[in-house]
């Protein structure tokens, strides 16, 4: 399923809109990526699917401080 481990995200309804107007349904996915993260605290690896900001997010509070903060609104 596409859907970010750590936020949630998943894919959208939207419509294609040709140069007549003319309107069809698309979904638009999210970027997701698979990543491998390790946690210095367990000394052990992490697979996880997560998308493009979540990766920033991680590369800006540290993988730790993430995961506790998803823990503690529970979205884990």
């Amino acid at each position: 399923m596409r859907v970010c481990d750590l936020t949630g995200k998943s894919a959208m309804v939207g419509n294609n809109v040709s140069f007549s107007n003319k309107k069809t349904k698309r979904r638009f996915y999210p970027n997701l990526q698979n990543k491998k993260f390790f946690i210095p605290e367990e000394n052990r690896w992490i697979h996880l699917k997560v998308c493009a900001k979540a990766i920033k997010t991680i590369n800006k509070k540290g993988i730790t401080a993430v995961l506790n903060e998803f823990v503690k609104n529970g979205k884990i």
